[in-house]
């Protein structure tokens, strides 16, 4: 982009864009625009992507619209120069650059962190420096601006640091981080959304991929900062102590969670009871997991947790899970002619699977009458039990009822003695 406007050269571009050949330039810079939405709406038609960082949810709400007319403005510029004296084009071309890194940095930061409260704060505050720098460039305010910040200097371990070069070397951490962020969640998304069927797998590499690519933004940011990355050395023992003492858990937390990935004794779907908490694991992360009871509720367990006590897998290699329940029949009850139909009655209810298949048991003799104890196995337990254990007991009571069986009551022989 061309070097910032002085104060003198911004008053000969208002005098510049009063003159009719602005408005050339204006028509010029509306076909830009209409032509790179043409050029978004036909790629993303081509690619058939929606939402993603460069395209956004609709046409001209990614990065990609600015950045292609920027491209396209630059071009129009160029050509123009040699016909017309410029002035719309100089004041658009930072406008649309401005608009390409804001649209860049509150995509990426929105995608890597989709739950964060901040996102607002932080989309506000960058928008507000990326549009001060503009006016300041276009008002030629800003070669001032510059030279200020440059005077104001100290002294940082033997050498001297000025303000500008401070605050230049934040503005590069920051685009390098969020370049570090977007590399991340790209490759991240492309890992989870995978053709594989371990999706545990699949979310351990996309969370060591996504820890290399911030470490590495890290040192680059560092380095761009002006931090001298030798004093890393110092920064590793003390982490090293903070680790052994205050840290530990957390770290025990973060290397049970990569074991239990590797391992996969625990993986995404499985339904687990953890500390007389059941549920499904919804999802695996490096410092805990979550899991979801089937009444809604969800708990948060560290992953050391899950590495240090016993862990009760019902999905683990075999889905298929037994529910037991029971029935009370009286005395008299022809018990071996009952069974047979009270299995087939239970074989006719979804989701309650012929291999193995249910069983009737004569189990005990009770006082009130003879007890059976009813087992029978479902294959999906994510979806409760309470249904069809409900089924199943309608069928058993269908039955007994179609045999004129009586389920006993509580009975008490009271024995009197008469009068003299």
């Amino acid at each position: 982009m061309e070097a910032s406007l002085g104060v003198q050269d911004f008053d000969q571009l208002l005098r510049d864009l009063a003159t009719p050949s602005a408005l050339t330039e204006a028509a010029v810079l509306l076909g830009c625009l209409g032509l790179s939405w043409l050029v978004c709406m036909l790629l993303r038609r081509v690619l058939k992507i929606n939402g993603a960082v460069v395209f956004g949810r609709n046409v001209i709400d990614g990065v990609l619209f600015p950045l292609v007319a920027l491209v396209l403005a630059v071009v129009a510029r160029h050509v123009l120069s040699g016909v017309v004296k410029v002035a719309v084009f100089r004041v658009a071309i930072p406008i649309l650059l401005s608009l390409a890194l804001i649209r860049f940095a509150v995509r990426v930061l929105s995608a890597a962190f989709p739950d964060s409260a901040w996102m607002r704060t932080i989309e506000r505050t960058i928008s507000w420096i990326a549009w001060i720098a503009v006016v300041l460039w276009v008002t030629g305010v800003m070669p001032a601006v510059m030279e200020e910040l440059d005077s104001v200097r100290w002294q940082i371990a033997g050498n001297m640091v000025s303000l500008r070069t401070m605050i230049e070397g934040a503005l590069t951490a920051a685009v390098v981080m969020v370049l570090a962020l977007w590399m991340s969640s790209a490759i991240e998304r492309k890992i989870i959304h995978g053709t594989g069927n371990d999706l545990s797998m699949r979310k351990m590499v996309s969370n060591i991929v996504r820890a290399v690519l911030l470490f590495l933004g890290l040192l680059f940011a560092m380095s761009a900062v002006g931090i001298n990355l030798t004093a890393l050395s110092v920064l590793g023992g003390a982490v090293g102590v903070g680790l052994g003492f205050g840290l530990q858990k957390i770290a025990a937390n973060y290397i049970s969670g990569f074991v239990i990935l590797a391992e996969r004794s625990l993986r995404i779907g499985d339904m687990v009871k953890v500390d007389n908490f059941e549920g499904r694991v919804t999802d695996i992360r490096t410092r805990y997991t979550v899991i979801r009871s089937l009444g809604g509720r969800e708990a948060v367990v560290p992953n050391e947790l899950l590495i240090t006590q016993r862990v009760e897998n019902l999905s683990l290699e075999d889905p298929r899970v037994l529910i037991q329940t029971g029935v009370q029949v009286a005395y008299g009850t022809d018990v071996r002619a009952l069974q047979p139909q009270l299995v087939a009655a239970i074989l006719q209810v979804p989701r309650v699977i012929g291999d193995p298949g249910p069983g009737v048991q004569l189990s005990n003799f009770a006082a009130d009458g003879m007890d059976l104890t009813i087992n029978f196995w479902i294959r999906d337990p994510e979806n409760g039990q309470g249904e069809v254990k409900s089924n199943v007991h309608l069928a058993v009571l269908d039955v007994l009822k179609a045999q004129g069986v009586e389920i006993p009551f509580p009975q008490r022989v009271v024995y009197t003695t008469p009068r003299e």
